[in-house]
């Protein structure tokens, strides 16, 4: 006997950044179909036009004060692109150890405070970890949720000596950054470095970074124990995370931190099994089920003009991106993926899922972290740390980065020394995309089919699970 269909409103999401409400279609105690909204429409792109190009990399990190150093990155190479710029090496440098001091803390930040919280909930008293959850991530409570409050803001001492502050640095420029460290500034960031990787090890993994970064197969994750990381594999064992939330399985990845010698991270695609370079011509934006007027379009000739009479089919200011008229899921766990790495390509063979994700940011942690001290030892404070730059002139130019949540890019048009055209395309844009003209769900709408809804059940606890290892961030997704 089929239950009487029924609808549900989720939202306003808490431990969410920005608004998000998703419109459930439930039958049969099953989630039948899923509608992503994005109910705040913010119009940066639009403040842009007519604008000195440069005003780019003071505008665009605005727009979110999480990932604010990876739209400043974005912004700064879609200007390279444009005039010709090439970022002296070390600046590159320089540049890439912001990015990822941001990265890295933006993980910690989503694991402890944004999405362990749910399993401190009441409704899984009883199971054997439920008191462990609730004393480590009650919300703002727990001893794990203070732990990596302090460790991140120690961690961020490090942007404090190469970009003056956080969020909102000016420190990024098309040829480098503002500011060469100098010998004392680099044994301050690895003593920074050193300290958070003792936080790292004593709390998240329990063990040196590099053994959870060298875990190899699902198997080998499955029986890690130690840490907080140890605490949530047993939840997701228990749970099933693994099955929960499964994507596309297709991932992309612009490639993450670009220096002299080429990105640490590979760009590309990866999709129907195998990797596939990144065309981004092939990147459109679909508008059919947004609240925007004109034609879908490439980001480089497309327009943000809002439908203020919101007319259906729409139902979402966020646009539906796709490459090649197929969705794409973006992350850490597509940045792993496309980079090769085994444990990622086996845990996202089968479309990924709840556990996928967030062991993929776990595993971006431990890497980001060598990376990091790497990056550190290779600074070298009497070398330049900003090139020649050219005089800004009429064309376009691409900014492609990877911020903490996937791949962000940014595209810009000059015309007569003024911004004729820009377009943000980010993470979430990518992740929380309502259907196109095709009616294709965006991938975290298809994630969320089939998921259970129990009898009496307004905010679905699994619901907020699958939203949550998205990590959405909504003040990024419409601009």
């Amino acid at each position: 006997m089929t239950d009487t269909p029924r609808r549900l409103l989720v939202g306003p999401f808490n431990r969410v950044e920005g608004d998000l409400e998703i419109r459930l279609e439930v039958e049969d105690g099953r989630v039948r179909a899923a509608f992503a909204n994005s109910p705040l429409f913010r119009g940066f792109e639009r403040m842009l036009l007519g604008k000195d190009p440069r005003d780019a990399m003071t505008i665009t990190p605005r727009i979110c004060g999480i990932c604010s150093i990876s739209q400043s990155a974005a912004a700064a190479g879609a200007l390279a692109a444009l005039t010709g710029a090439s970022p002296a090496p070390q600046g590159a440098l320089a540049a890439a150890i912001l990015h990822g001091v941001e990265n890295l803390a933006d993980h910690v930040t989503h694991f402890n405070l944004f999405f362990m919280p749910d399993f401190a909930r009441p409704a899984y008293a009883g199971r054997d970890w439920h008191e462990t959850a609730v004393d480590r991530f009650t919300a703002a409570q727990g001893s794990a949720v203070r732990e990596a409050v302090e460790a991140r803001a120690k961690l961020f001492h490090i942007v404090g000596l190469l970009g003056g502050k956080w969020p909102h640095t000016l420190a990024f420029q098309p040829a480098g950054v503002t500011r060469a460290p100098t010998e004392r500034d680099r044994q301050r960031i690895r003593m920074s470095l050193a300290g958070f990787r003792r936080y790292l090890e004593r709390v998240v993994f329990g063990a040196p970074v590099e053994a959870f970064a060298e875990l190899a197969t699902r198997d080998a994750l499955m029986a890690w124990t130690a840490g907080d990381a140890g605490l949530f594999l047993r939840i997701a064992h228990d749970l099933e995370l693994g099955k929960l939330g499964r994507g596309p399985g297709r991932y992309l990845s612009y490639g993450a931190y670009p220096l002299a010698e080429g990105r640490a991270m590979k760009p590309g695609i990866w999709a129907d099994g195998q990797h596939r370079p990144l065309d981004t011509a092939a990147i459109t934006e679909d508008l059919t089920h947004a609240w925007m007027l004109g034609k879908s379009a490439h980001p480089a000739r497309g327009v943000t003009d809002p439908d203020v009479e919101m007319a259906e089919p729409a139902y979402s200011w966020c646009k539906a991106p796709r490459l090649g008229g197929r969705t794409m899921e973006v992350g850490a766990l597509a940045r792993a993926v496309v980079d090769g790495h085994p444990l990622a390509l086996e845990l996202g063979a089968s479309g990924g899922g709840v556990l996928a994700r967030i062991a993929g940011r776990l595993l971006e942690i431990a890497r980001t972290q060598i990376l990091l001290e790497r990056w550190a030892d290779a600074l070298r404070p009497g070398e330049p740390f900003m090139a020649d730059t050219p005089p800004i002139r009429d064309g376009a130019g691409e900014g492609l980065v990877e911020a903490a949540r996937g791949a962000l890019g940014h595209w810009i048009r000059v015309e007569g020394g003024r911004i004729a055209g820009y377009q943000i395309v980010a993470p979430t844009t990518w992740n929380f995309s309502p259907r196109d003209a095709n009616g294709t769900p965006g991938p975290l709408e298809a994630a969320l089919e089939g998921v259970k809804v129990a009898p009496g059940e307004d905010t679905p606890i699994a619901v907020q699970h699958v939203v949550r290892s998205f990590d959405p961030c909504m003040v990024c997704t419409v601009h």
